[in-house]
Order: structure tokens, then sequence, then C-alpha cells
């Protein structure tokens, strides 16, 4: 695996950082008023940003709270426009290197390795370990429990800061931590995009702890989502109990009680809005039904282009040629 040299502080802050960090948030957001009205004095308001965190001055801002329903209800805090460009300065100068430490087969808000990545790499490792579904498989399914807002900032940042030795880019990196106007001292909030490389650096750890202290050879997390598999159902029962106690114990966090299972693959294992089978999947009927309901409410090309694109992934032709129909 590839090395990265983390930037400095001085680096990551500079103007020549500041900017390209800004095209990339602003990219598809210039028609948000917040982002017109930074837009409008944008050199003196990036100077401004470079000044106050070359100066230790810069403070995180408030949050705008709001909910979502994707497809259940979600808090979504809102970092100011200014704030949102510091995440994306830490971010591009970070992830690579963390990046380099994760393991393969983990998913979700990495470069390359989105949903599409993750369901033929679960059906990669089904075959393998079927050995070409000649053997009987069977998978633990298992989620983690109220995941972003669970998350213990004094242990993310001890995992940070064994990787991060400037103390102004951890500093910064706390802040932003502590800006979360959550529980005092748990949970991250879903809108950052440091978020997206907290969680990954945070379970990071678990994935470290299936594949070298358990030793688990067939496994794919995507967020808190993941599957284990299996051609012995007694031993992922065994482990479930080791896993629970390593997530309280190291990480406090822990299983979903409703949402942990173990069953034959071949039965259909729900994943990533996916039911999957040994040589196939269909679509979860929940999102089926969530994927009509949208298209009848706004039936446009691109909303309707965009479910066909994801119906591309399993065996859905039948429901492929319904949509079709609706244009």
């Amino acid at each position: 695996m590839a090395k990265y040299k983390i930037l400095s502080y001085e680096e990551i802050i500079s103007l020549e950082s500041l900017l390209p960090s800004w095209r990339d948030f602003s990219r598809g957001k210039l028609g948000k008023s917040d982002v017109a009205i930074f837009v409008s004095k944008l050199l003196s308001n990036l100077i401004k940003l470079e000044s106050d965190l070359n100066k230790g001055q810069y403070r995180h801002g408030r949050y705008f709270h709001f909910r979502i329903n994707d497809p259940k209800p979600r808090d979504i805090h809102k970092a100011t426009v200014r704030d949102r460009i510091v995440h994306h300065a830490l971010y591009r100068a970070l992830y690579p290197h963390f990046a380099s430490k994760f393991v393969y087969d983990s998913y979700s808000c990495q470069l390359k390795k989105g949903t599409h990545r993750a369901l033929l790499r679960l059906q990669k490792i089904v075959t393998k370990g079927s050995q070409n579904n000649s053997r009987p498989i069977w998978a633990l399914k298992g989620d983690i429990k109220k995941c972003f807002a669970s998350i213990d900032h004094e242990i993310l940042k001890n995992l940070l800061a064994k990787q991060i030795k400037d103390y102004k880019t951890l500093n910064l990196l706390v802040e932003i931590i502590n800006s979360f106007p959550g529980n005092i001292g748990i949970g991250i909030p879903l809108g950052n995009l440091t978020s997206q490389l907290f969680v990954n650096v945070y379970l990071n750890e678990l994935d470290q702890f299936v594949k070298h202290t358990l030793r688990e050879r067939y496994y794919v997390r995507y967020a808190d989502d993941f599957v284990i598999l299996s051609n012995d159902a007694r031993h992922l029962e065994e482990i479930v109990l080791k896993l629970d106690e390593f997530l309280h114990s190291s990480l406090k966090l822990s299983l979903h009680p409703d949402k942990v299972y173990i069953k034959s693959f071949a039965s259909g294992v729900d994943f990533l809005g996916w039911v999957h089978f040994l040589k196939h999947r269909t679509l979860r009927r929940t999102t089926k039904w969530r994927m009509m309901k949208k298209i009848k409410e706004n039936p446009i090309e691109k909303i309707i282009n965009s479910y066909l694109g994801l119906l591309k992934y399993g065996n859905a032709h039948n429901l492929t040629l319904q949509i079709k129909n609706l244009k």
C-alpha cells in the first residue's frame, strides 16, 4: 500500500489549498443563497478565513438543523459555508493517508468504493466462500446502532492523534469535533464532509478486529452495515458476542438488536437495498415501493434515469420495463 505524507497545517490552510477546496465544495451549489452571498466577496472571504486559521482565531460556527427521510428520518446539521470549506481542505489533505490504512473490504465515502463496488465484492466473496456454490455458506448480517450519533469524541480524538503529529492540524480537527451541538462528548453531524472521514477512521478499528483478531476472511462493511460469511453457522453465532463486546469496550458502540441475524445465503441476505442470493440479487420490496412512489410523484427524466441506472446492478428486468413505460 502506498504511503502518503500528510500536508503541514500551513499547507492545509493556505489560500492555495482553500481555493480548490472552495471549488470542490461549491460545485452544484452556486444557486444556494448562503453560497451566493459568500461568492459575492469570494477572495476577501477566503483571505479572511486563511488569516483566522493562521492566527489561531478560527472558531467553528453554528449549525442549521433539519430533518430528511432517506428513507428513515435523519437529523442533518448543516455548517456555514466557510466551515464547509475548512472541512473540504482537511478532507483533501487527510483522506489519502487514512485511506491507505483502511482494509480492502471497507466501503462508503471513499474514492471508487461506493455501493456498486461493495455489491460486486460481496458477490465475489460469496462465490469464493461457497466454492462456486458447491458448499453451503452462511451470512452474519450486522448493523451498528445509531453509529454517527454514538461516536465518542475522546476515542475519535485519540485515534486521530495516533496518525496526525502536527498539533495545529489536530487542534483544528478537535475544534470541528467539539462543534457538534448534540450530547456533550458524543456524536458527529451527518452533514459534515469530515464526518465521513471520521466514521471510517473510527470503524477501521472494527475492520482491523474482524480481519486480524477474528481472522475472518469473508467480510464486507459499508458504513455501519456489514456482512461476515462462513461455511459454519455455529462459528458465526460464536463471534456475534465477540463483536458486540469489542464494540462496547473499544468504541462505545453496540450492534442493533433488531438488525443482526444469521441465515443461509441461499435464502437471501438483505444488504444495501438488495436481497442477495447465490447467483443473483433482487431489489428489496421497500426500496421498490419507495422508488415507484417517488417516480409517480415527480416523473422527471433525471429521476427516472437515476433509478434505471440503479436497477442495472441486479435482476430487475421487469421493473426496468415497468419504469420505462412511465416515461
